[in-house]
């Protein structure tokens, strides 16, 4: 039997604009580093899915979700300061 992942992720992108590209390269250096294989990652970009943007209230992006563990846990902006970034994801 699969174990899940630990850490489960949503990332809120808008596109191909310069702050989504900087947040997917930032979140995969972060995620390179620190967590190994031992994660998922959703992204959901709002201009192709605009109705879970609502569903989850994200009114900006790039938006980055801890989703698992609980409790769930936000960033906004492009991940590029990874110590902010970390210690806002309680990790």
């Amino acid at each position: 039997m699969k174990k899940s992942p630990a850490l489960v992720f949503r990332l809120y992108v808008a596109g191909n604009a310069p702050n989504s590209v900087r947040a997917r390269s930032n979140f995969a250096e972060i995620a390179k580093e620190r967590f190994g294989g031992d994660y998922t990652l959703e992204e959901v970009d709002v201009l192709k899915n605009p109705a879970q943007a609502l569903l989850d209230h994200i009114l900006v992006t790039p938006t980055l979700i801890r989703l698992e563990p609980s409790p769930s846990r936000r960033v906004i902006g492009n991940l590029s300061e990874r110590d902010t970034v970390l210690d806002a994801l309680g990790i």
